[in-house]
């Protein structure tokens, strides 16, 4: 199964886990990742604590939990290769749409691109 049809096929929730300069980490929750023509994976983000990481550390560590019972999903070690900001791209990719006033506190947002360096079984019993 490619990852496109993964992502397509499967709900879940979506953990992105980066790091700053200084090696200090946070996670966030994040929808599904876009799959590129590339292979590469896309992610929407606001600039916040994950962006700013990625700005001084490319590196990045994406779980996904399957909307299923037990522990089924994905596991991947990514690393950011490019990013476009406020594109028709990133409109036309967007899933989720907020309030205006939301919108605006959002603002900029970039479509930020990675890497898959290696992809794992998220693997565990209840």
């Amino acid at each position: 199964m490619t990852l496109s049809s993964y992502f397509e096929e499967n709900k879940g929730i979506g953990v992105l886990s980066t790091a700053n300069g200084d090696g200090v980490v946070n996670s966030a929750i994040y929808a599904r990742p876009h799959v590129m023509a590339d292979g590469t994976l896309g992610l929407i983000m606001a600039n916040q604590r994950s962006y700013e990481n990625l700005r001084a550390n490319p590196h990045a560590a994406y779980l996904f939990l399957e909307a299923t019972p037990g522990y089924r999903g994905k596991r991947f070690k990514l690393t950011k290769v490019k990013e476009e900001q406020d594109t028709e791209l990133v409109m036309t990719l967007r899933r989720r749409f907020y309030s205006p006033g939301m919108e605006e506190k959002m603002k900029p947002v970039t479509l930020v691109y990675f890497r898959v360096d290696e992809e794992r079984p998220l693997v565990g019993a209840l």
